[in-house]
């Protein structure tokens, strides 16, 4: 930039500095100097009052000899008075005030009896003094004024303030700039894609299916004759449907960036109020602002704060808002105004309590559901997510995909936040693979407790424990793969196993047997080796029990109670009656129990079997707090079930390969 740009520019922020007022104006400085004026006027009306105050003897003295020209009686209480030229010459007290009136006495005298006073008066005349006297009744406008009407002034002024308060706090919310008279208007925020930032389908990374969906409605919004000429019509709403993290936000976000319509977005909960009938304004207000923009789009996020189905949980029978709100809610969406281009978008993660009046065609007309992202999925979430971060050559997208199973969107996001603090606090110049691995095992099992303190002979306990499970699962065909061991206190346990579950579709039955011997290996290691068991397998436990009781009431795994499941996908057919007799929850309890004890006998034996390599491993996590899978290979010996799994994959590799092949020769 050369120097004249720089004098340009100075001399611009000069004027600008110029041009602003260097102080602002505030109504409360009228305020101010009413005040004061007030004041000073008091202040002058009292001065030298009590100076011009004069006693009776000393008026009786001044009438006597005639120093008094005339008594003005005002309101048969003050008596005012004026004396003569001669008497005012030598008065001491004759100084008028800066706003004394011309015509204000010199003396006052308080009247006690007025008519005693009278008689003193002519007592005077008939003496020869030339005294006149005479009555005045005169009104203090003024007092009159501040006593009746400044009180009433100061009120209205007090309530205008605090609406004006009220209306920029509930401006600030969004609810406009009218306090408290707009508090049935809409809270929804009009984006803005020149002031916001913008987030587009680029960003959203997986969720193909969902994005198709999505993007036919926006392009169905720029390009309305391409389908309305064919007879088709606009979707009334869409609902995103998934597990929380999975990106449905993200997605909203996303039309509102690509969508050329007005885009008016907020949460469920932005229509409940204390207030009867607030909600069901603000969501004719909504829609009323949404036709006005027409065609416009509506994102209306955790819907299910005012979708919830009807009549459930109102114990007190008393009528409910939020009912009031949905009602509204359903009629706005299939109202009269068909032709309307307003196309609602709702989001939530607990579709299953969600009024059937709401799910139905018509009104939300399709429904997407948005899942947990499978390996591909996660590698594209994990390439948008490493742009920002400066990487070591080490990194793999591929490795880092395959470690995150089960991850959502968000999970991902925040390992790949957790690694670069992580890296940043070890004061390195890179984010390096390590630091990803720190970063999901901080993320999973919670903050390493290195300084936490724990008696040897527990330690070795945690050793065998942690062992159990790594040998068990090394040695069943079905159990997940073993990664890391470690001793090493972290959150709430003493001890952790991290494993890398398959990308399965569908679990058999013996797959989930050999998850629960896995799971029960710890505590069953603790038998073998030691004798008893302790309390340390309360969370392998809680996990196994909740397997059992869904193989044998939900997926029909038990051959005892059969191809029976009492389980409810909408969460609302059995309330809180078990869909089940007595005798049948008898027979559940002990199917359970018969289950996870088969499974605990069954890892007992492996484990006493392998005994001496348990032993082995459980030395070797002693003295080195953390082994991997080498180790387990240098120990146990190699998988013997890899090699199986090894085949089939590149056995399914090769046909997917031949039927893209045959395709593309097809085309």
């Amino acid at each position: 930039m050369s120097n004249k740009d720089n004098h340009n520019e100075s001399n611009k922020q000069n004027n600008s500095n110029k041009n602003k007022s260097p102080f602002k104006f505030n109504v409360f400085w009228i305020y101010m100097a009413i005040s004061i004026g007030i004041f000073m006027v008091m202040m002058n009306g009292n001065a030298g009052g009590e100076d011009k105050m004069l006693s009776y003897n000393e008026f009786d003295d001044m009438l006597n000899h005639g120093k008094v020209k005339e008594v003005v009686i005002e309101n048969k209480k003050i008596a005012n008075i004026f004396v003569t030229d001669k008497a005012k010459e030598l008065a001491k007290h004759s100084e008028k005030g800066i706003f004394s009136s011309p015509v204000e006495p010199d003396y006052i005298v308080e009247i006690g009896d007025l008519k005693l006073f009278e008689e003193k008066l002519d007592q005077a005349k008939k003496q020869g003094i030339p005294v006149e006297y005479r009555f005045k009744t005169s009104t203090d406008y003024f007092m009159g004024f501040l006593m009746n009407v400044l009180p009433w002034v100061l009120i209205i002024g007090f309530w205008l303030y605090m609406m004006r308060r009220m209306s920029g706090a509930a401006g600030g919310g969004g609810a406009g700039g009218g306090g408290i008279f707009s508090i049935g208007k809409s809270r929804a925020q009009l984006y803005d894609a020149k002031k916001q930032e913008k987030t587009t389908f680029k960003d959203v990374a997986g969720l193909e299916g969902a994005k198709e969906e999505v993007k036919e409605i926006v392009d169905f919004l720029k390009n309305t004759k391409k389908y309305t000429k064919l007879g088709g019509k606009i979707p009334k709403g869409v609902l995103l449907v998934g597990p929380p993290g999975t990106g449905k936000t993200l997605l909203a976000k996303a039309v509102a960036g690509e969508a050329k319509v007005p885009f008016f977005s907020l949460s469920g909960s932005d229509f409940v109020e204390m207030f009867v009938g607030v909600g069901a304004s603000r969501v004719r207000d909504l829609f009323k602002k949404a036709k006005e923009k027409s065609p416009s789009i509506i994102f209306i996020d955790e819907i299910d704060a005012i979708g919830r189905a009807r009549g459930k949980n109102n114990f007190t029978g008393s009528n409910d808002e939020r009912e009031n709100t949905l009602n509204q809610l359903l009629t706005e969406m299939d109202g009269f105004g068909s032709k309307d281009n307003v196309i609602v978008i709702g989001a939530t993660n607990r579709a299953d309590i969600l009024d059937k009046a709401l799910l139905r065609a018509g009104r939300f007309d399709r429904q997407i559901f948005v899942d947990l992202p499978d390996l591909n999925e996660r590698k594209e979430i994990f390439i948008v997510h490493l742009k920002p971060l400066t990487l070591s050559d080490d990194v793999d997208v591929d490795f880092l995909a395959k470690q995150t199973p089960g991850f959502s969107g968000a999970d991902i996001a925040n390992v790949c936040n957790e690694s670069a603090l992580i890296a940043a606090r070890n004061n390195k110049e890179k984010v390096d693979k390590q630091d990803f691995l720190d970063a999901v095992d901080r993320i999973i099992g919670g903050l390493e407790k290195k300084n936490k303190v724990i008696k040897p002979e527990e330690k070795k306990r945690v050793a065998h424990h942690e062992a159990g499970h790594a040998t068990a699962s090394w040695l069943l065909e079905h159990a997940h793969p073993l990664v890391k061991v470690t001793i090493v206190p972290r959150g709430q346990s003493l001890g952790a196993a991290w494993y890398l579950p398959e990308e399965r579709v569908l679990v058999e039955k013996e797959h989930m047997l050999d998850e629960m011997a896995a799971t029960l290996a710890g505590r069953a290691a603790e038998e073998v080796i030691f004798g008893n068991i302790s309390t340390g397998a309360l969370n392998d436990l809680e996990k196994v029990t909740k397997q059992a009781r869904a193989m044998v009431t939900v997926y029909g795994l038990n051959e005892k109670i059969g191809n029976l499941t009492y389980y409810d996908s909408s969460g609302q057919e059995y309330g809180f009656t078990k869909p089940y007799s007595e005798k049948t929850a008898e027979v559940i309890d002990e199917e359970i129990s018969k289950l996870i004890e088969e499974q605990y006998q069954r890892a007992k034996d492996l484990l006493s079997k392998n005994k001496k390599k348990l032993i082995k491993l459980a030395e070797r996590l002693l003295e080195k707090e953390v082994i991997f899978k080498e180790d387990l290979e240098e120990i146990l010996g190699k998988r013997p079930f890899d090699d199986k799994k090894e085949e089939v994959k590149i056995i399914e590799e090769k046909a997917t390969k031949e039927e893209n092949n045959q395709e593309d020769s097809n085309q």
